[in-house]
């Protein structure tokens, strides 16, 4: 018998993703129901594609992440509006209020650190090399305002492990 798997006529990869993307679309629409209240201490950090199809972002974003942005819901955003597609929400950046529109199959990743809980999606585009940038306004950061995580080279980043749990 060999190794290989054999080529599947059934997509189960982009069931599955499509799937996955339903929880996000689910979890962002029972926020919207109660207001746009997040229960406990739930935060929500979504990453996405800049560049993908439906994504409607201003022209300063799009520049300053030309690949790929993450947005943190939790304290200070507004107008919370999830359809089946994706989802619209305002959130401010350098004191500048901004609306985004982000289509579910631009999402590339969803994740609730209160309740160490992620999601990891296919990406929908070419990877596009991505740029250096300066902290946004909804960064999250500590009492002290120094960022919760850097990286090795000083940018503000958060890294998440999407691995099984030991």
């Amino acid at each position: 018998m060999s190794d290989e798997a054999p080529d599947s006529l059934i997509p189960y990869d982009e069931i599955v993703q499509e799937a996955l993307r339903a929880v996000v679309g689910r979890v962002l629409g029972s926020v919207e129901q109660s207001g746009g209240e997040l229960p406990g201490g739930h935060h929500f950090y979504i990453t996405f594609k800049t560049a993908a199809s439906g994504v409607d972002i201003p022209s300063a974003l799009r520049e300053r992440f030309p690949d790929e942005m993450t947005i943190v819901l939790q304290n200070k955003f507004w107008d919370l509006s999830v359809n089946e597609t994706g989802f619209s929400v305002g959130l401010s950046f350098n004191q500048i209020p901004s609306k985004l529109v982000i289509p579910f199959s631009a999402i590339t990743a969803f994740v609730d650190p209160a309740v160490d809980f992620g999601l990891q999606f296919q990406a929908a585009i070419e990877d596009i090399a991505p740029t250096a940038s300066d902290d946004a306004e909804n960064d999250l950061t500590t009492a002290e305002g120094e960022p919760i995580a850097k990286s090795e080279d000083g940018s503000n980043v958060v890294t998440v492990d999407f691995g099984r749990k030991k």
